[in-house]
C-alpha cells in the first residue's frame, strides 16, 4: 500500500513510526512532516490546510490511504474530499468532526442522548453569559465553542475570572471567530483521564487509556498548553470503568450520531473526568476529540502490538467488528520537550543536539514535533513543542526513569520539560 500522513507533529511522527513498520506499507509519504519524520516517510511540503494539494497529491501518486493527523483539515472536509476523489481516508467527516469543531455541538449531542457530562450553557451575547456564570457560581469553566489550539478553555476559580474569561472571549475577541460563542459548564472534581477508541460509523474498538498533563510547570502549575508529557495505561481506569465508559459514553455517542446522519469514522477521542461517587468512581465527559491526542498517541503508538495499518483500515472500511487490537503489557511514558517560553512566544531556529545519544538507549524512542532540517543538516526547533522523549518499560516509575535519562543526553540550551510527568501513578 501507498500510504499518506498529514500532519507535522509528534502525533504524526509516531503514526508515521507505527505505519512504517507495517508489512502493508510499501511507501509512506507525510504532509509536510518534519525533520524526525524524515526517517520514516517521504516528507512532501503541503501544509495541513490545502484541501486542493493534498487530493491533488493523493490522487496524483495513487495512494491508497490517507491517514489525517490533525483537527484542522477534519473540521475543513479533507476526508470529503479525498472520499468524492474515490481515496480512502481515515478520520471523520467535516460533519461529524463537528463534535470537536463545536464544544457546543458536543454539549447538546449529550444532552439529546443522555451522556453524562458537566451541566452547561451555550451564549454568543456577554449579558446573558455573565448572568449565567452568576446562576452557577464559581468554580467554574469557560469554553471558545470553536477550535482554539488548545487555548480557549480558561478554569476559573473565582465568579471575577469567569467575567474576565468572557469578557476576554466575547468582547475582546481574544480567540477570533472561536470564541465567539462560549460554553459555560460546571467544573468537575475528579482525575482527567484520555480513553481513545476507533469507530467506523457503527461499531467502536477501544483502545487504550492515558494521562496528559496539560499545565506548563510542575504540579500542574501555570497555563495550559497542547500536553506536556502522557503515560498509559492509567492504573485508575480498570477493566469494569472501561466497560462502562464504552456503555454509557462512547456507544451512546456513536449509536446517536449514526441515528442524525452524521456516522463518525475516525478515532474518537474522550476527555474524561473520573468523578468521586457514594458507589464508586463516575466518568464524566469533559469533551471529545475527532483525531489521535499528542502526545497520548506517541504512548499508544509505543505500545501498541499489533499492526496498526490494518485496523485504520478496518475502521475506514466498516469492519471494525472483525478487528482486534493487542497490548504490551509495559507502560509508556512520554515526556515533552518544549521551547522556552511555550506556551507563549519562543525563539525558533535553535540547534539541537544529542538526539542519536538519547535514541540509543533500549526502548527508546525521540518523537518530532516542532523540528527543521537546517541547510547543513543540523536538526533546529521550529515550533512549541519540540520533542516527545517516550519510552517503555515494566512500569510507569521505570518508563519515566528511563525517558529523563534520555532526556538527558539531549543537548539543548534553549529547551524544557516538566520533570514529574507520571507523578499520579508513580504516587500510587
Amino acid at each position: 500500500m501507498k500510504v499518506l500522513v498529514v500532519g507535522s507533529g509528534g502525533r504524526e511522527h509516531a503514526l508515521c513510526w507505527a505505519i512504517a513498520a507495517s508489512p502493508l506499507c510499501d511507501r509512506l509519504f507525510c504532509a509536510p512532516g518534519n525533520a524526525g519524520i524524515e526517517r520514516e516517510a517521504e516528507c512532501v511540503p503541503i501544509a495541513v490546510d490545502d484541501l486542493d494539494g493534498l487530493v491533488r497529491f493523493a490522487t496524483e501518486q495513487a495512494v491508497d490511504l490517507v491517514v489525517v493527523g490533525p483537527e484542522v483539515p477534519l473540521v475543513l472536509g479533507l476526508v470529503d474530499r479525498l472520499q468524492a476523489a474515490g481515496i480512502k481516508a481515515f478520520g471523520p467527516s467535516a460533519a461529524a468532526a463537528a463534535i470537536e469543531g463545536s464544544k457546543g455541538f458536543m454539549k447538546d449531542l449529550c444532552a439529546r442522548h443522555g451522556i453524562p457530562t458537566a451541566a452547561y450553557g451555550r451564549f454568543s451575547e456577554p449579558g446573558a453569559a455573565h448572568a449565567f456564570a452568576e446562576r452557577m457560581g464559581a468554580p467554574l469553566v469557560v469554553k471558545a465553542d470553536g477550535l482554539a489550539a488548545g487555548k480557549g478553555v480558561t478554569i476559573c476559580a473565582t465568579l471575577e475570572e469567569a467575567h474576565a474569561a468572557i469578557d476576554e472571549a466575547l468582547v475582546g475577541n481574544a480567540f477570533g471567530a472561536a470564541g465567539a460563542e462560549l460554553v459555560i459548564e460546571e467544573f468537575l472534581e475528579g482525575e482527567e483521564v484520555s480513553f481513545f477508541a476507533l469507530v467506523d460509523g457503527t461499531h467502536a474498538l477501544p483502545l487504550a487509556s492515558c494521562q496528559d498533563h496539560k499545565r506548563v510547570g510542575d504540579g500542574d502549575t501555570g497555563p495550559n498548553t497542547g500536553g506536556m508529557g502522557a503515560y498509559s495505561p492509567v492504573s485508575i481506569m480498570t477493566p469494569a470503568l472501561e466497560a462502562r465508559v464504552l456503555r454509557e459514553i462512547i456507544e451512546p455517542t456513536v449509536r446517536g450520531m449514526a441515528a442524525e446522519g452524521n456516522p463518525f469514522r475516525g478515532v474518537l477521542f474522550a476527555g474524561l473526568m473520573i468523578c468521586p461517587g457514594a458507589d464508586g468512581p463516575v466518568p464524566k465527559l469533559l469533551e471529545y476529540n475527532a483525531r489521535f491526542g499528542d502526545p497520548e498517541c506517541q504512548v499508544l503508538m509505543k505500545r501498541m502490538m499489533s499492526d496498526v495499518l490494518p485496523i485504520l483500515l478496518a475502521a475506514c472500511e466498516g469492519q471494525l467488528r472483525n478487528a482486534s487490537a493487542r497490548w504490551y503489557e509495559d507502560a509508556a511514558l512520554c515526556v515533552v520537550m518544549a521551547a522556552k517560553g511555550y506556551p507563549g512566544a519562543v525563539v525558533k531556529g535553535t540547534e539541537i543536539h544529542g538526539l542519536d545519544e538519547a535514541a540509543a538507549l533500549p526502548d527508546v524512542t525521540v518523537f518530532h514535533a516542532g523540528t527543521a532540517r537546517g541547510p547543513d543538516g543540523t536538526i533546529l526547533a521550529a515550533g512549541g513543542r519540540v520533542l516527545g522523549v517516550t519510552a517503555i518499560a515494566p512500569t510507569v516509575g521505570e518508563a519515566r526513569t528511563l525517558a529523563y535519562e534520555a532526556v538527558e543526553r539531549i543537548d539543548w540550551a534553549e529547551g524544557f520539560c516538566r520533570r514529574d510527568i507520571g507523578w499520579r501513578a508513580v504516587g500510587r
